[in-house]
């Protein structure tokens, strides 16, 4: 699955973004990037069962529980929950979804193809979530001189 400019341009203008697998931790991945996303000025919605809050911020407990207007969703979280959290995206017509590069599984891009949904995986937000800093944009430095950032 090929993934374009246009697809992420798409996600991270969209308002807001919900994270599925925000962790009370801040020590977790799924923490970091709730918190450098906020600390950036994206409006972002925290999704996880297990808490009311995280950072003073109202937690979801669930997708299905997401307000209407959220359009994308960023699922951060393990391998073993990401094609339910996929499947309660679709069903409730999210059409912008990103699955951060190391959480998606080998069903993750059939699912999103059999319900024709344009998936944005294999990508880390941190490379084009502006500003881009520190090691990430190193990194996209690089990928943009190999010629393997998205077109």
């Amino acid at each position: 699955m090929k993934v374009t400019k246009e697809q992420i341009n798409s996600f991270i203008e969209g308002k807001p973004i919900a994270i599925a697998g925000v962790s009370r931790s801040p020590r977790k991945f799924g923490y970091q990037v709730f918190n450098e996303l906020k600390k950036k000025g994206y409006e972002v919605i925290p999704v996880n069962p297990h808490a009311e809050t995280i950072d003073n911020d109202l937690c979801y407990k669930s997708v299905d529980d997401l307000p209407e207007q959220v359009e994308s969703l960023l699922i951060v979280t393990q391998k073993n929950q990401t094609d339910a959290v996929l499947r309660d995206a679709i069903r409730k017509g999210i059409k912008n979804i990103w699955v951060q590069q190391m959480s998606e599984t080998a069903d993750t891009i059939r699912i999103a193809e059999e319900y024709s949904i344009e998936l944005i995986t294999g990508k880390c937000i941190f490379m084009f979530a502006e500003p881009v800093t520190g090691f990430h944009k190193f990194h996209r430095t690089l990928m943009k001189w190999f010629g393997r950032l998205p077109k």
